[in-house]
């Protein structure tokens, strides 16, 4: 089993950056595929990115060259930097754990941290 816990979110301004981190238990996290998604009010929750064990990593289209997916298998830990953020961007951010399946689908993962507020003003 593994237990997630995110952290980092905040309040930011439109252009700023921010980096949320996600701190894992268990001594099988490597065999993991890693997630971030999020969920912003009123709307469902949708894939951000996702890094494989081995670093290979996946984004969603709207995210590509602002958002940057990083893992550290020694630590248990991934990260995911968000630059030029935008107010669209404000959501509740979910790290999340999957053991196997497509990595951009939310029944993939099994295991989900508390979510991290992350709010971008204009």
């Amino acid at each position: 089993q593994v237990q997630l816990v995110e952290s980092g979110g905040g309040l930011v301004q439109a252009g700023d950056s921010l980096r949320l981190s996600c701190a894992a238990s268990g001594r099988t996290f490597r065999r993991y595929v890693m997630g971030w998604f999020r969920q912003a009010p009123g709307k469902e929750r949708e894939f951000v990115a996702a890094i494989t064990w081995s670093g290979t990593t996946f984004y969603a289209d709207s995210m590509k060259g602002r958002f940057t997916i990083s893992r550290d298998n020694a630590k248990n830990t991934v990260s995911l930097q968000m630059n030029s953020l935008k107010p669209e961007d404000t959501a509740v951010y979910y790290c999340a754990a999957s053991g196997g399946g497509s990595y951009y689908l939310i029944p993939s993962y099994a295991y989900w941290g508390q979510g991290t507020q992350v709010t971008v003003s204009s």
